[in-house]
């Protein structure tokens, strides 16, 4: 009886090393597989002026009656943020206090302009309901026909020369900071300048 227990134990710490020996490999994979895939940016659509373009011009109203120009060369070196929203769109009322924190945070050089189309009033109401009136809101079909936009919410991200620097549909707040980050950097999207960063970190992690 005492040997059978004694074996019985044996085995039962074989088949407790091999299962820590699996689980040991699978975290291991895991890890080799996180460093592997980088965030993703905001996902761009491959329609309307592309990234690098010049920007069509449009000159426009806000809802505040105020005259406005997009896509335009700017002498005073700001670029323009296009965010495209709706009322309908639930994502779109979650995003927008990350919107309005980036935008702030980017101010120096940034200026955020909401788009959207559909019934004045309507738009009017989503304004005051989310506290939107420090920035432009225009409503034109136009635009967005132009950008393609067939998803919200979705960003352009156009520079003081006119230039399509960045655009995607924006989910979330690493979306929302891939554009701005496109930019800033002077590169076409954020994913390039993920794999320029892992490919140096690589290399000095080699030389150590």
């Amino acid at each position: 009886m005492h040997d059978a227990m004694l074996v019985s134990q044996i085995i039962l710490w074989i088949a407790v090393l091999a299962l820590s020996a699996v689980v040991f490999a699978l975290v291991r994979q895991i890890g080799v597989l996180h460093e592997r895939i980088l965030p993703i940016g905001a996902l761009t659509m491959d329609k309307g002026p592309k990234v690098g373009d010049k920007s069509p011009v449009f000159q426009l109203t806000d809802l505040a009656h105020r005259p406005l120009t997009l896509g335009a060369e700017r002498s005073d070196g700001r670029s323009q943020l296009l965010m495209f929203v709706s009322p309908t769109c639930p994502v779109c009322k979650k995003l927008l206090p990350i919107v309005k924190s980036v935008a702030g945070a980017e101010s120096r050089w940034l200026d955020l302009i909401f788009t959207s189309d559909g019934e004045a009033s309507e738009q009017d109401g989503f304004v005051r309901k989310h506290q939107l009136e420090s920035f432009p809101f225009v409503l034109s079909s136009e635009l967005g026909m132009t950008y393609r936009v067939s998803k919200l919410p979705y960003a352009v991200l156009i520079d003081e020369e006119g230039v399509v620097r960045a655009k995607g549909l924006v989910n979330t707040r690493e979306h929302l900071e891939s554009i701005v980050a496109a930019k800033q950097m002077g590169i076409a999207s954020i994913q390039e300048y993920l794999k320029t960063r892992h490919v140096h970190d690589h290399d000095h992690e080699h030389h150590e």
